[in-house]
């Protein structure tokens, strides 16, 4: 099995036309709203700060923060990346002592919302998810397609698939993974340099694309075999929307759980500490890694940068809904802190995926 090659996934509603369309087409187009694990309690050694950025890349933006704020770039904590060609609200942490300079943070694609303060900086993976409110315009008389994709899609729910910006560039990243993972040469890029390899993001980046590659194959021939929401013997369950991992060991109880929507299957993020799979699902896992000429051993040598974790098959999008004017549809949703909206856009839309900053999760 290649990985190399960015294979776009299969799609749950395939024997459905789609709507067509651009998004996009402007910043207010496509607005993303962070979901915050938690508020700030109102007191502490940390200002946070309820942003809105306009056009403006993730990293670029926080380097502009701490700029504008006359601090390092390391001061400045955020939960997630945000898409560059939006309009995105989120929270970021700066230290208490940035609060006097805060009439400098202002202008050029930078907007405060709100200003408090909390006892420990924002950290990666601090949120709950985030909401969309996407326009995808010229869609035409297609866009009465919608109906029916969005019916199913609420009825058996969306495929966790990660979306192609999280392979790089024509899949740059991904492939400098692998060739870690082999302990090959790193690849030269597009532009004919070689990466730089001292940088632990760019590395971290490198193996987790990896990872997803791994996961989007592993589900990709879970739903082919029509396993979607089928529980195997030994699969990883996890309790849904948020909650514990556990083995299936009574397939019959579980699968009623399953249908009842209190549990999805979670597939596997390989690495040195992946909560393990049993008996058929084991098998199964066991021979994806196989196919691409990788083992566990290959994933211990990273260390730190490849623990491994579980991620949900499948998501239910309540909250997935739909306006039809003249020739655009506007669509509203929440995801899961993770999930990607090109994926549900591409269900509906049937064309290329949205475009995204390579490494960026929306």
């Amino acid at each position: 099995m290649d990985l190399s090659n960015v294979i776009p996934p299969p799609l749950l509603t395939e024997d459905l036309p789609g709507t067509g369309g651009h998004i996009k087409t402007a910043p207010e187009d496509f607005e993303v709203e962070e979901i915050p694990a938690y508020e700030p309690c109102g007191s502490g050694d940390f200002l946070f700060l309820w942003l809105e950025k306009r056009a403006m890349g993730a990293e670029y933006f926080l380097r502009q923060v701490a700029q504008r704020l006359g601090l390092k770039s390391g001061d400045v904590g955020s939960a997630g990346l945000k898409d560059r060609h939006a309009v995105t609200r989120q929270w970021v942490s700066v230290p208490a002592s940035a609060e006097a300079q805060l009439a400098h943070l202002e202008g050029d694609g930078i907007r405060l919302l709100r200003a408090s303060r909390h006892g420990n900086k924002l950290r990666a993976g601090h949120l709950h998810g985030n909401r969309f409110r996407v326009v995808i315009r010229d869609v035409g008389s297609a866009g009465g397609n919608a109906a029916a994709i969005l019916a199913r899609l609420h009825e058996q729910g969306l495929p966790n698939f990660y979306g192609s910006q999280r392979f790089g560039h024509a899949g740059e990243t991904l492939r400098l993974g692998l060739a870690l993972l082999h302990d090959q040469p790193p690849p030269v890029s597009a532009d004919g340099r070689r990466p730089n390899l001292r940088n632990p993001f760019l590395r971290k980046l490198a193996l987790s694309a990896v990872q997803s590659a791994l996961f989007n194959q592993y589900l990709a021939q879970r739903m082919n075999d029509g396993l979607l929401h089928r529980v195997l013997p030994g699969d990883v369950m996890a309790k849904w929307p948020f909650g514990g991992l556990f083995v299936a060991e009574d397939v019959t109880v579980e699968q009623g759980r399953c249908d009842r929507r209190e549990i999805v299957s979670a597939g596997p993020l390989f690495g040195r500490k992946t909560y393990p799979a049993q008996h058929e699902a084991a098998a199964r896992e066991s021979a994806i890694l196989s196919a691409t000429g990788l083992s566990p051993a290959s994933f211990a040598r990273h260390g730190k940068l490849l623990l491994g974790t579980r991620r949900h098959n499948v998501l239910y999008v309540d909250d997935l809904s739909c306006t039809l004017q003249l020739e655009s549809l506007q669509l509203t949703f929440t995801l899961p802190a993770g999930s990607y909206a090109t994926v549900l856009l591409g269900e509906v839309m049937k064309v290329a995926q949205a475009e995204a900053e390579p490494g960026e999760s929306i």
